[in-house]
């Protein structure tokens, strides 16, 4: 951890230590959402905080519901309000007329979560009640407004500047590497020796970003292997009997797994400054590594291929790879974005699609969601700015020779027709 990383560390453990929240407080938790909003003095506030996350970790469901409901009908903004503000601002702007206005655009329940975050340990509470919001919530558009305040300040507490990377190894607490089994999501770690093999040998990497406020929870964590070649399964990269190489003969750096650990930090992007940082962190350590490159899943390739009513259950590895190749580049969602979303992930922090491979991940997971195929996307380092730039701007997708001749084969094909019957390519 950085210097930086270790003295915010050491604020909030302090801060943690010496702050007591007293007695609970029996006011209903909508009055308390008052009394805080009205609080003048910092350990009041604190103490009212303090109750408050005290008694929404004791509420079920329905109870967590109706304080979303308060806070999302009664601590909205006032529409007329706005729009008088905003008259008085256009006529004179000035300070006093902008401070106005923004105080009116604020909804009180961004401050209400502001002043919640004093109590120490209040960010995971914070986090795991934007979880519990995002799980409850369902089609309701006014607590869909109240999500948007709650993304609005973690976009702020959560930014690169706060993160700390640490590396994760074999050695690491039992705790962090507990929470890795826990919150791994690509490939299932299945027991503390499957763990082992992925984080002891020398070829294996780990990396994480924490908040300081959370020095405990990984926010999201990215797998690594090192090999000399960029591979084509994930059965090669994880086998029991596999031997380990040296590291001065790799050559390559697979990300094979990246995995978001925190439910209630949805749509907050990490994996962009995590890939990247990685990625310059091992170039600077091992000069030796050329290529960049993860080995990923096509989790929407299976769903779309029946939704096309596409043959595939018999086809042929060369047909899936052109069926995979075609997917990645053609389906798209309303927006002209890609439809795969680990596509959309990889594609918008830069990356080219390098490569897919049938038979790539065995696994019953594997063949329920993309047939058994995985895809490399090569992160070039010269030309992920370009590549990010172009696909952000036009949408164009940043593809090898490969890929495009596979995509370019199966259009001279009728996709619904079997492979059997389809002409000679």
């Amino acid at each position: 951890m950085s210097l930086f990383g270790d003295l915010l560390s050491t604020i909030f453990e302090r801060r943690a230590r010496v702050f007591s929240p007293g007695q609970r407080d029996p006011r209903p938790l909508h009055e308390l959402a008052g009394a805080l909003m009205g609080a003048t003095g910092e350990v009041t506030g604190q103490a009212v905080a303090g109750s408050i996350l005290q008694r929404y970790r004791e509420l079920d469901d329905a109870g967590k519901l109706a304080f979303f409901r308060h806070l999302a009908g009664n601590m909205n903004i006032d529409p007329d309000l706005v729009r008088v503000t905003l008259d008085a601002y256009q006529t004179d702007p000035g300070n006093k007329t902008y401070r106005a206005f923004m105080a009116a655009v604020e909804p009180d329940r961004q401050e209400l979560i502001r002043r919640l975050n004093q109590v120490p340990g209040a960010t995971e509470q914070l986090v795991r009640m934007r979880a519990d919001l995002l799980r409850l919530a369902g089609a309701d558009r006014e607590l869909e407004a109240l999500d948007q305040d709650f993304r609005h300040l973690f976009v702020s507490w959560f930014n690169r500047g706060f993160l700390v990377l640490r590396p994760i190894s074999w050695e690491s607490p039992a705790h962090i590497l507990e929470k890795i089994i826990a919150y791994e999501a690509v490939h299932e770690i299945a027991s503390w020796e499957d763990l082992r093999r992925r984080l002891a040998p020398g070829d294996r990497r780990c990396f994480a970003f924490f908040h300081p406020a959370m020095p405990d929870e990984p926010l999201i964590f990215v797998e690594v292997a090192l090999t000399m070649e960029i591979p084509g399964s994930i059965q090669s990269l994880l086998a029991e009997d596999r031997e380990p190489i040296r590291t001065d003969r790799a050559r390559t750096a697979v990300f094979y797994s990246i995995s978001n650990c925190q439910a209630g930090l949805a749509g907050i992007s990490f994996g962009n400054s995590l890939i990247k940082q990685v990625a310059a962190d091992l170039a600077g350590d091992l000069p030796g590594l050329k290529t960049f490159v993860t080995l990923s899943p096509i989790p929407g390739l299976t769903r779309w291929l029946v939704k096309e009513d596409i043959p595939f259950a018999e086809a042929n590895p060369k047909r899936l790879r052109q069926l995979a190749a075609h997917y990645l580049m053609s389906a798209k969602r309303p927006d002209g974005r890609p439809l795969d979303p680990v596509a959309r992930f990889h594609l918008g922090n830069g990356a080219q699609i390098h490569a897919v491979h049938a038979d790539a991940d065995i696994s019953e997971k594997g063949r329920v969601q993309s047939a058994g195929l995985m895809v490399n996307y090569l992160y070039d380092l010269a030309r992920v700015p370009g590549n990010h730039d172009r696909f952000a701007s036009n949408g164009d997708i940043a593809t090898s020779a490969e890929i495009r001749s596979l995509a370019a084969a199966l259009k001279k094909r009728d996709l619904r027709r079997p492979a059997s019957e389809q002409p000679a390519v």
